[in-house]
């Protein structure tokens, strides 16, 4: 079986296997972001979040992302799971793995790759904070889903 480079889940992530991914003989740097749940958003104390996700749309997107990075750094190689359902605090929500020859090339694809998650990537989140609950929208924060998941035209 083929592994997955591109996966939403609802299981808490391994790092290590998404590093696994991606490493190459040909690495000379292997770059690992990695996205965990804050306590304090503007202010507020968050008490859990809850992402949700087209999981299938989401991992097409992720792909392309890959798919982007291979076409602006052609060496390198890229793995991406972001986890859905309810995160506590510290918990990871996504890991983004990129291997390159060279490490400046890992540092710019691993930060294009979370830009471009934030921008085109249909995951959205719920915050439960101290004081009440609010389904938040978009990654950028631009768009509000207060039904708790997109719109047909939020998804083009």
């Amino acid at each position: 079986m083929t592994e997955k480079l591109f996966l939403i889940t609802n299981e808490v992530i391994s790092i290590q296997e998404v590093v696994d991914k991606v490493t190459s003989r040909n690495a000379g740097a292997i770059n690992t972001f990695i996205g965990t749940v804050r306590e304090i958003t503007k202010g507020k104390k968050t008490i859990f979040l809850k992402y949700d996700a087209y999981a299938s749309m989401a991992e097409k997107k992720l792909a392309q992302i890959g798919d982007e990075i291979q076409e602006q750094w052609p060496e390198a190689l890229v793995a991406i799971t972001h986890r859905i359902g309810r995160l506590d605090i510290t918990d990871i929500a996504v890991v983004i793995a990129v291997s390159t020859p060279h490490r400046a090339d890992s540092y710019e694809a691993s930060r294009y790759a979370i830009e471009r998650i934030k921008e085109i990537v249909p995951i959205w989140k719920k915050e439960h904070w101290e004081d009440g609950v609010e389904w938040i929208g978009d990654q950028l924060e631009k768009t509000r889903y207060p039904s708790g998941k997109p719109e047909e035209e939020n998804l083009k």
